[in-house]
């Protein structure tokens, strides 16, 4: 039998509806190779037939968004620092920071240089049958931060990794009588699907079948947690968020998490604290838990561990914890070595990227500017309170709430209008988002659940004056007033 090879449709002009010619691949010298794009044709591709592969190949669905916010104009060419540059020489100020896993800003140099010398000296990638120095290091970091006896780390490539690896662990110690998961409302702890099973969003978990033995509580509610852990015995993780990213940085009391590391020990329960946004310095402190004077018993970090050019993840775990789950030979290999968690160039930029923080104070950075931006926005919201609900969160890791719809307009037509509010959710965000791009050169982002609120979480490396530049865009943007915001928007369509 004569198996034929599928002629696949290549990215030419034949699908293109778009004027701009696209750019067609390259003819092959050899009669077996598909017609495929070179690094050259992708470094120089047409904002449109990127457009195009993007319906094709990637997200439909994702462009309409982007196409509703004036996204899909922008052509990023370089970045560096605070900066993206994009196809028109246009400087954009990144207060978006790819939801925390920018830290140390694009392209730090120190982390360039340290991945040049790796390259240069030819070191290995990939040598799983041998032991690798460069995870071993990484792990005697990341133990060395963290603290009490967070000692045992296993390398990963993502948060939702990360996460699945903290929940593992944690069950191969409480054991299958008490593997129960308590997680909060608003949570969101990844889209794997062990993981997905504690992220509370109804149109994520409605597509799949999830792992069934999970008790959703309250966030930041002790006595619920407490009813759920004295009800049923099965429970033995509770599993948090130490700030709620997509739910619009939420942060519980002192007194919650203090309490809840003693309940948690008189019901021979675990914590795990999932810190893959909070974690790495964001909030001021290495761990965001550390502000509380609490330790976990199983942490998981992601995002800017990677130092912005790597994907790189970590859980850590006390080491009673790991050592009773997988410390014997015939258990070792039962979570082992991700093949790329501990990718050689992947953990010298994670390395590299943990002496830069501790060099370069940058957690000290986040604390005072992130105080110094939370401060400017609260004196935004005292001008604007008609605009502006909230402002809270801490270092740089900070929500920015805006009113409903309704409570922008006159007093007369708020009650016709609040019935429409759910709808409009986030509306006013994504407008005043938009402007911030369109006129003033300025990224923020979003969040999952409270569509309202803007997530600024900015590089640590962030200064002042980059403040005060997004905070003078921010109050020309607010200083027109609602309609006016409305209405520049609507013009932007038609443009």
């Amino acid at each position: 039998m004569i198996l034929m090879r599928k002629t696949k449709r290549t990215p030419d002009v034949d699908r293109q509806v778009v004027e701009a010619p696209a750019i067609a691949p390259e003819a092959s010298a050899s009669a077996n190779k598909p017609n495929l794009l070179s690094v050259d044709q992708a470094v120089n591709m047409p904002l449109e037939q990127m457009s195009q592969l993007f319906v094709d190949h990637l997200n439909p669905g994702q462009l309409h968004f982007m196409k509703l916010l004036g996204f899909h104009k922008v052509k990023i060419e370089s970045a560096e620092g605070v900066f993206y540059t994009d196809q028109n020489g246009r400087k954009i100020l990144d207060f978006f920071g790819g939801f925390g896993s920018l830290s140390f800003g694009h392209n730090h140099p120190r982390i360039l240089a340290a991945r040049k010398k790796f390259q240069e000296e030819k070191r290995h990638e990939i040598a799983m049958a041998f032991l690798s120095q460069y995870a071993a290091a990484l792990a005697h970091n990341l133990a060395t931060i963290a603290p009490d006896d967070l000692d045992m780390v296993f390398l990963g490539s993502s948060g939702s990794e990360a996460m699945e690896a903290a929940l593992k662990v944690a069950e191969r110690y409480q054991g299958p009588k008490k593997s129960k998961i308590l997680f909060a409302e608003n949570a969101f702890h990844g889209k794997t699907k062990g993981v997905l099973s504690i992220t509370d969003s109804p149109l994520y978990q409605s597509q799949f079948n999830l792992v069934d033995d999970v008790v959703k509580v309250p966030f930041g509610d002790l006595e619920a947690i407490r009813t759920a852990l004295d009800n049923d015995p099965e429970i033995g993780i509770v599993c948090l968020e130490t700030i709620q990213g997509g739910a619009g940085i939420i942060e519980a009391t002192p007194e919650f998490w203090q309490g809840l590391r003693k309940l948690c020990d008189e019901k021979d329960v675990l914590w795990v604290a999932d810190e893959v946004q909070s974690g790495t310095g964001r909030s001021g402190k290495f761990f965001a838990f550390e502000h509380y004077g609490v330790v976990p018993d199983v942490t998981a970090l992601a995002k800017s561990l990677g130092g912005g050019k790597t994907a790189m993840a970590a859980m850590i775990a006390r080491k009673p914890i790991y050592m009773k789950a997988y410390g014997k030979p015939a258990t070792a290999l039962i979570h082992g070595p991700a093949t790329f968690g501990g990718i050689g160039e992947a953990c010298i930029t994670s390395i590299e990227a943990l002496n830069i923080m501790y060099d370069d104070d940058l957690m000290e950075n986040a604390e005072n500017v992130g105080a110094y931006l939370k401060a400017q926005l609260q004196d935004l919201q005292a001008r604007y309170p008609k605009l502006i609900k909230d402002v809270r969160g801490r270092g740089f890791m900070l929500g920015l709430e805006f009113q409903d719809f309704s409570k922008t307009m006159p007093a007369v037509v708020r009650p016709a209008l609040a019935m429409l509010d759910e709808k409009l959710k986030g509306s006013l965000s994504g407008f005043i988002g938009s402007a911030l791009l369109r006129e003033y050169d300025v990224l923020v982002a979003f969040t999952e659940y409270n569509r309202n609120v803007v997530r600024l979480q900015p590089p640590l490396i962030t200064t002042r004056e980059n403040v005060d530049q997004f905070i003078a865009a921010l109050d020309k943007v607010l200083s027109g007033g609602v309609i006016k915001i409305v209405t520049d928007f609507v013009k932007s369509q038609r443009g």
